[in-house]
């Protein structure tokens, strides 16, 4: 039987609300569609109020449900001021009574990876508890700690952010004795005005560092001295990672679905292998593996324990799409986008052999005013990474009016348009990548692949 998560006496510990005597809960959701038996759900305010999804949360089993508001009829409630801070005292509570190494990452590209290498990785050297998805922001940190089991060795956190001032107080939070900061590049530009902010904000993730905690740092790139300076002001100790650096990546051999490589690291060389493309995929790995040093953990299992990362849907996953003569491979790279990871995932198209590549782009949105330009900037490596480039959005016009007039497949005015059009043109044997910003909404581009022959097997 597994044991409880929480009980009424520590909810109201934790939280300073009021709860019936007798709940016992095995896990916290604030999604009413994805309750399991057990669960406590919290009724948080977004685009709709979770406090009406109460009655259906408790009908499909939740133990308890977190309100600040009567719900009449409905059954266990913990009553809270409020939900958002309610969950976020159960998290610091969670925190606190964790007996774990903690480890936190963010930055402009590769955190999402990151954090699956190190839960991965840290699965081969004890329990691991790792946030789900992409819970990185003021509800997904405190989530992901109120979930924390107590058996847990090692607590796994990704932080991000939309605006300046965002990442330090998730840092605080989440308490981690290392934190990784993976590639700095212009994402959220527009709203954050330079990349110096951008890496003074990603800095901000050393606030909550554990004293004698150690920072995982970018050996190379403009913003490294910064991020430097930063954390050993803040009394961190620094690892540095890279091509140089204090972890070096080393003897990379890439091919077109997998990798294998060495980090070189304090003096001793450890073998990797992955079963996902992409020298870039590398780097994270590389980072991941200091940290888990820098964690206590043995470096040795951890790199065995990465030949279990796989990549996720809408960050690289792969799928073959059963289509008539054969199988269109998707390269799933919709969930988010910028000119640095729009050049990494380029490189992998060009790394699938002996196919047709066809390039699917939507909008890299957030760049300000240079945003046009980095659009069309980025022409050169597409003709060169792809056979047939489709575009969509009004930024995207500026690529698709820069590629080759033999390079151009279609643009649209959005996905949705532009979506029946990659449909039809695919045959089989093509390699498809599809990637852009979240808000760019390539994901139905996604789905209009996916659909030529059912959902698809991973490759």
């Amino acid at each position: 039987m597994t044991a409880p998560l929480w009980e009424s006496a520590s909810l109201r510990a934790a939280t300073g609300g009021t709860v019936p005597d007798g709940v016992a809960i095995t896990g916290v959701s604030i999604d009413s569609r994805a309750i399991g038996p057990g669960d406590l759900f919290v009724a948080l305010r977004d685009a709709r109020d979770g406090h009406d999804f109460v009655p259906d949360a408790l009908a499909r089993g939740a133990a308890c449900a977190m309100v600040d508001r009567d719900i009449p009829g409905s059954g266990p409630l913990l009553r809270v001021a409020e939900t958002l801070a309610g969950l976020t005292s159960l998290g610091v509570a969670g925190r606190a009574r964790s007996a774990a190494r903690f480890v936190a990452v963010t930055g402009s590209v590769g955190k999402t990876s990151t954090k699956e290498m190190l839960a991965a990785g840290l699965l081969a050297c004890g329990a691991v508890h790792a946030a789900v998805a992409s819970y990185n922001n003021h509800w997904g940190v405190p989530l992901t700690l109120a979930r924390m089991p107590v058996s847990a060795v090692y607590g796994v956190i990704e932080i991000g952010m939309n605006t300046r001032g965002e990442i330090a107080p998730l840092s605080r939070l989440a308490r981690p004795h290392v934190a990784v900061i993976t590639t700095i590049a212009p994402a959220h530009l527009g709203r954050l005005g330079s990349m110096e902010t951008i890496a003074q904000e990603k800095a901000d993730i050393v606030a909550g560092l554990e004293p004698g905690g150690v920072a995982v740092l970018p050996a190379e790139g403009p913003q490294a001295g910064l991020l430097r300076r930063r954390a050993e002001a803040a009394g961190a100790s620094v690892i540095t990672f890279g091509e140089s650096g204090d972890a070096r990546l080393l003897r990379w051999e890439g091919g077109a679905d997998r990798q294998s490589f060495r980090v070189g690291l304090d003096g001793d060389e450890f073998a990797v292998t992955l079963g996902v493309p992409g020298r870039h995929m590398a780097m994270n790995a590389v980072a991941a593996l200091a940290a888990a040093r820098a964690l206590g953990a043995d470096p040795s299992r951890f790199a065995e324990g990465l030949s279990a990362f796989s990549a996720l849907a809408g960050r690289g996953a792969r799928v073959a799409i059963p289509v008539p003569g054969g199988t269109v491979l998707l390269l799933d790279e919709s969930y988010n986008a910028n000119t640095t990871s729009m050049r990494a995932a380029l490189a992998v198209l060009a790394a699938q052999k002996g196919m047709r590549r066809v390039a699917v782009m939507g909008d890299m949105l957030e760049l300000g005013d240079e945003g046009v330009a980095m659009h069309a900037a980025l022409a050169a490596d597409a003709a060169d990474c792809a056979d047939l480039v489709f575009t969509c959005g009004p930024q995207m016009a500026a690529l698709h009016d820069a590629l080759p007039a033999g390079k151009r497949g279609a643009h649209a005015a959005d996905s949705a348009a532009l979506a029946p059009m990659v449909a039809d043109a695919l045959r089989a044997r093509d390699a498809v990548l599809v990637k852009g910003s979240l808000g760019s909404r390539m994901a139905v581009v996604v789905r209009a692949i996916k659909g030529l022959g059912g959902q698809g097997a991973a490759a």
